[in-house]
């Protein structure tokens, strides 16, 4: 008997991943700020790749209300059981649910931790927003996920949004006294501004990027102040990317295409330049004596 490849709504794999791969290129294209809208049109097309995008594709993150502490905190996969999400402040689940994944009592230690110190950071850097870590259990070590989000409230006329997303790996050595951590990091970055002048104008874009490396560990330098740092310097070079390539590439092309000197003062600014070209020129065709 012939063997064939699996399939996805009989699709051959070729070809449902290539629809995938297109509809994640597709993705990282499209405005920030629709990409729930975005994502659920592409699952409609193609219903058959709903797993494969929802837990491919970053979605912005929501926010929820801690009523037992009362203290916001942000809603991803990762702090999700079925319906009910996990809150980092009161380690409980919301709606309640009896037999939900928790973290075991060391790592809740250092959740705990995690939150008291990446809240801190998130008013250094943000001087606002919600922020959140959650981690959990691995056979040789730990994983979590640092999540910030800060919205622009408009009040200068400029609306806009920044969600990053942080999923760390940590393998303890042995030894106890070093690990290797593997940071993957995702940010989304989307601003709207409606002026007089200049009209109305939409602006965003989405970032990943992968960092590993080996660090000590020890009262002295914790795991929480080596995580703190890959995401600090990884923060860093994502918003300096994003400057040069959004904000700066979009510059340019501003530039490109309006002036903002008049037309007339241009033309002769060029006539002139034309004009010294042509004397320069002709005067190094004469003759020395």
């Amino acid at each position: 008997m012939d063997m064939q490849d699996s399939s996805t709504n009989g699709l051959p794999c070729d070809k449902t991943e290539q629809q995938l791969d297109c509809a994640l290129d597709l993705m990282r294209r499209l405005p920030p700020q629709q990409i729930e809208k975005n994502l659920g049109d592409l699952i409609d097309l193609v219903p058959g790749l709903c797993e494969d995008l929802l837990s491919s594709v970053d979605q912005p993150l929501k926010i929820a209300r801690d009523k037992t502490v009362g203290k916001d905190y942000l809603l991803c996969d990762y702090n999700r059981d079925g319906d009910s999400y996990r809150s980092p402040w009161s380690n409980q689940y919301d709606p309640p649910l009896d037999d939900g994944t928790v973290p075991s009592d060391r790592l809740r230690k250092l959740e705990i931790d995690a939150n008291t110190a990446f809240d801190q950071y998130r008013e250094m850097y943000f001087e606002g927003g919600v922020s959140s870590v959650y981690l959990w259990d691995l056979d040789h070590g730990f994983a979590g996920v640092i999540l910030i989000k800060k919205a622009g409230d408009g009040s200068k006329k400029i609306r806009g949004c920044w969600d990053s997303i942080h999923v760390v790996e940590v393998q303890e050595k042995s030894s106890g006294r070093s690990a290797h951590y593997k940071l993957t990091s995702t940010a989304m970055l989307w601003l709207q501004t409606d002026k007089v002048g200049s009209g109305k104008m939409n602006l965003g874009g989405s970032l990943t990027r992968q960092q590993e490396t080996d660090a000590n560990v020890s009262d002295s330098n914790p795991h929480i102040a080596n995580i703190g740092r890959l995401v600090e310097e990884m923060e860093n070079k994502i918003r300096s990317t994003m400057n040069s390539i959004y904000f700066g590439k979009t510059k340019d092309i501003v530039n490109g295409l309006r002036q903002t000197e008049p037309l007339s003062d241009v033309k002769k600014r060029e006539t002139l330049r034309n004009d010294l070209a042509a004397a320069l020129k002709h005067r190094s065709q004469q003759p020395s004596n």
